[in-house]
């Protein structure tokens, strides 16, 4: 179920906190990724969190004000895995371990992060010109931002959603699935339009 704050059909809710569960996929375990947005609405920290972690290659969307801890932090991600936490700032920033329960060398099992030649920006337009190759590549970033426009739908809708991936469909709310499904597309244009 969205979490929603000012919930209204016209436009999106001052802040919103939803959950997307995935199942588990041939070898790879279920996946729950919660998603807060809203200048007061700030996830759980662990206690451990210090400081945000910046990227000079990736300049922050906004200056924004302090959250209700009086503390700015910058936009960024915390991922919870099976004996490590590890933290992130906006877009392909790298991540950094802050607890781990496993004292191998995590050198050797996580995977190297080139260095940036450009920031996330100029990185863009640079891979569509065919200079560098794009770091927020479209095979990750298209299936994340399919994801997340069925979040966008359980807010427009404000309830929990089911979504069926071979189907293509929200099995649980004809509002939603037809606003999954959207508009026709005009004659000439259907190959662009597929789901």
């Amino acid at each position: 179920m969205p979490v929603l704050e000012g919930h209204s059909p016209f436009i999106f809710p001052q802040a919103s906190t939803l959950t997307f569960k995935f199942p588990a996929r041939g070898k790879k375990p279920p996946v729950e990724l919660t998603w807060y947005d809203g200048q007061n609405n700030l996830p759980p920290l662990p206690e451990n969190m210090g400081e945000s972690v910046t990227d000079p290659n990736i300049p922050p969307p906004s200056r924004g004000a302090a959250g209700p801890t009086g503390k700015k932090r910058s936009p960024g991600k915390v991922i919870y895995g099976e004996g490590f936490t590890f933290k992130g700032g906006s877009h392909g920033s790298t991540l950094e371990v802050i607890s781990s329960e496993d004292p191998r060398d995590l050198a050797s099992i996580l995977p190297e992060v080139p260095p940036s030649p450009s920031n996330h920006y100029a990185n863009f337009l640079k891979a569509a010109k065919g200079e560098e190759k794009t770091r927020s590549n479209f095979a990750v970033a298209g299936p994340l931002c399919q994801a997340m426009a069925l979040g966008i739908i359980a807010q427009r809708v404000n309830a929990p959603l089911v979504f069926n991936p071979r189907r293509k469909k929200i099995t649980n709310h004809k509002v939603a699935n037809a606003l999954l499904q959207g508009v026709p597309p005009r004659k000439g244009w259907e190959q662009y339009y597929k789901l």
